[in-house]
């Protein structure tokens, strides 16, 4: 009855991030661009406040998945309360140093720090409630109200500035409201659902947890997060403080389309972390090697499919779209950061396999390693070249691509097992020689016909060839499910 559970909220929680994107991708192609400053400076606000969340947090939300299962329902009650109480007073701390800050630094763009702070407090009080709604398994709910209310807000938010109904500090503060509501939706719901209650008093907490094994784990926690998030959302930051918010608008434009790609991958992970956590722990190492090697194969073919479409035919479709010019100045990062995320689902599980093995700690190790490197990168590039927005996302590209290498060689070391087989080699092979050939039939008279016909050419022959060549398992055996269930 559990797994049930479970898979439903699972099923619910992947068609909510779906439909989240699919909103995202409307309003990228056919609203943002027409006001990318506007763009920008949400980005720049978004970046900020991410990066803010898991200081606020400090690793609290995920205190409650781990250490619940060997609390009493009174002190689940008092570490839920605690976890939120710390919210609120570092809260408090990082308030006075925003303000502080302001007296010191000499920036117009200081100022949109003070939209990000309201956002990252309430998104950080959420993550404690979802991580309380995961326990009960209540997931769908909040996902819904944190995936669609901000895309469906921002989206209103752009259409009435575009049409001189808001102005722009009108927008960005319907912007905060809108994650305000959020919270507020999704803690009556999380708390309505589960049977614990908030206690100022978290007196006797300690007595069952160690206080000194939660701060290690809270700040071990909080690192990772941290690192995840400086590593991964730093260039919204970067890119208005050395170019313009129109800058970072077009590239936070190439990011929403590029991160399309990853998508497909959320089941992927879904399904297979169990089993991978129970194979590392059960030391079961041939087996591992196997769904490690399949795992990879089918992301790499499903990301490879994607890029490949989006190299080939996203020029031609932005010259179909009214906002084509302005998308346009985002084709060449789309590019690039598409490949960025090839690589991150092509190298596998390679995250999942560390953090449920003994030797989790690395990850600290190689995000922060992420960290100084992109940042360093970003730099340069920022400030000693003219590339732009590109630069920044060769960086990224350089940066990821260390960052899976460095995981990979560290697996194989420990493991002695990589993702790469013969049969990964002749699906790589077999892609990249389609697409090229495909890539270099010339265009027709109508751009329509030549974006169907390339693009539905591709996928078609992508999926004839690796199914009669076998080259991914778990493809071919869907594949002829599907033929025996029509052929009854």
């Amino acid at each position: 009855m559990k797994s049930d559970k479970a898979q439903i909220q699972t099923f619910w929680f992947t068609i909510i991030n779906y439909l989240g994107t699919v909103i995202g991708i409307f309003s990228t192609i056919f609203i943002y661009p027409y006001y990318k400053d506007l763009y920008g400076k949400v980005g720049f606000i978004d970046s900020a406040a991410q990066i803010l969340i898991p200081i606020l947090v400090f690793g609290g939300s995920h205190a409650i998945i781990h250490f619940y299962p060997t609390l009493t329902k009174d002190n689940k009650s008092k570490l839920f309360s605690f976890s939120l109480k710390n919210i609120l007073i570092i809260s408090l701390g990082i308030g006075i140093l925003i303000l502080l800050g302001d007296l010191f630094i000499d920036s117009g763009k200081y100022k949109y720090i003070y939209y990000s702070f309201p956002i990252a407090i309430a998104l950080a009080a959420l993550e404690v409630f979802k991580k309380q709604a995961a326990t009960i398994q209540k997931i769908a709910i909040p996902t819904l109200f944190e995936k669609i209310i901000p895309k469906i807000s921002l989206l209103l938010i752009f259409i009435l500035v575009i049409i001189e109904v808001f102005n722009e500090t009108s927008g960005l503060i319907f912007f905060i409201i809108s994650y305000l509501l959020v919270f507020t939706l999704s803690s009556l719901y999380v708390y309505k659902k589960s049977d614990l209650s908030i206690r100022f008093n978290t007196k006797g907490l300690f007595e069952q947890v160690e206080r000194r094994e939660y701060f290690v784990y809270v700040f071990y926690s909080f690192l990772v997060s941290w690192g995840s998030f400086l590593a991964f959302r730093l260039d919204g930051l970067m890119i208005p403080l050395f170019l313009d918010f129109q800058d970072n608008g077009s590239y936070k434009i190439a990011v929403n389309l590029s991160s399309a790609i990853s998508v497909p991958a959320i089941g992927i992970f879904t399904i297979y972390a169990p089993k991978i956590s129970a194979l590392v722990k059960n030391n079961d190492i041939d087996t591992l090697n196997v769904k490690y090697t399949e795992t990879a194969k089918i992301l790499f073919f499903i990301g490879f499919i994607m890029v490949g479409c989006i190299i080939i035919g996203i020029k031609l479709f932005f010259q179909l779209l009214p906002s084509g010019k302005e998308l346009m100045d985002s084709a060449s990062v789309i590019y690039i950061l598409s490949i960025n995320m090839l690589i991150n689902m092509g190298t596998g599980l390679n995250t999942e396999i560390i953090t449920y093995s003994k030797y989790y700690r690395f990850n600290i190790v190689s995000v922060l390693s992420l960290v100084v490197v992109n940042i360093a990168l970003n730099l340069y590039v920022l400030t000693q070249t003219s590339y732009g927005i590109v630069g920044v996302a060769i960086a990224s590209l350089i940066a990821v691509t260390l960052f899976n290498a460095v995981k990979l060689i560290f697996i194989y070391k420990k493991f002695k097992i990589l993702p790469f087989d013969i049969g990964y080699l002749k699906l790589f092979l077999s892609l990249n020689l389609i697409y090229l050939v495909v890539y270099l039939i010339p265009e027709f008279n109508n751009l329509w016909i030549t974006l169907i016909f390339k693009i539905g050419l591709a996928i078609g022959l992508s999926l004839f060839v690796v199914y009669q060549l076998k080259l991914v398992h778990a493809y071919n055996q869907w594949v002829n499910k599907l033929i025996s269930r029509f052929s009854q």
